[in-house]
């Protein structure tokens, strides 16, 4: 996996200090393609990656806090992102850098131990900030400009596992969780799940 990203972005991932110890993801563009659904009575839909959702589960195990900061709330967001165990979730967010600046306070993360993965403007200050920064090759000319990687796959369709991907291989987990996955596999071949093993995991 680690030939997939080029060594320079992959030192650049690893931080500083104790290494990236949390993730920012932005939604719209980045968990989703952009693209909002509203029907008469004003409801929105989103379709999500379960690509992606796997990857934020996979980013949790590997020791790296995903959290997922959003400009817009909807029951359909809400649900999706409590499907998949995130516990740093904020909705209809105008102000991103003061949420993240509350959150980075409260659970000692400094900003060289962070990684922010956005597509607009509104994620500016906090790309500007991390230590490590990404954006779905769709996002805003302003912000390509300022991230350190452009992820092959577009926003709502492997984005933000690109990014979650690339965080595991910087830190050395990644071998690790493939490897657990792929036993786990051969055990439910020989007939028997290992001891532990999760069953029906949400994507």
């Amino acid at each position: 996996m680690a030939g997939r990203f080029p060594p320079q972005v992959l030192l650049r991932a690893q931080g500083a200090g104790l290494g990236v110890r949390a993730a920012l993801f932005d939604v719209d563009g980045v968990l989703t393609d952009g693209t909002l659904f509203c029907g008469e009575s004003g409801e929105q839909l989103k379709a999500f990656s379960v690509l992606d959702g796997h990857g934020l589960k996979l980013l949790r195990e590997g020791g790296i806090e995903p959290v997922v900061i959003s400009g817009r709330d909807s029951a359909a967001l809400r649900r999706r992102i409590g499907e998949l165990g995130v516990v740093h979730a904020h909705y209809g967010v105008g102000d991103k850098l003061a949420v993240a600046e509350a959150l980075r306070a409260a659970q000692g993360w400094a900003w060289d131990e962070l990684a922010a993965i956005g597509d607009d403007w509104p994620d500016l200050p906090l790309l500007q900030r991390a230590a490590f920064a990404a954006a779905p090759p769709q996002a805003h000319p302003e912000v390509l400009a300022r991230v350190h990687h452009v992820t092959t796959a577009r926003g709502g369709h492997g984005a933000a596992r690109e990014f979650c991907d690339l965080l595991l291989t910087a830190s050395g987990r990644y071998a690790a969780l493939l490897a657990a996955q792929c036993g786990a596999v051969e055990h439910a071949v020989d007939g028997a799940a290992p001891p532990g093993a999760r069953q029906g995991p949400v994507r």
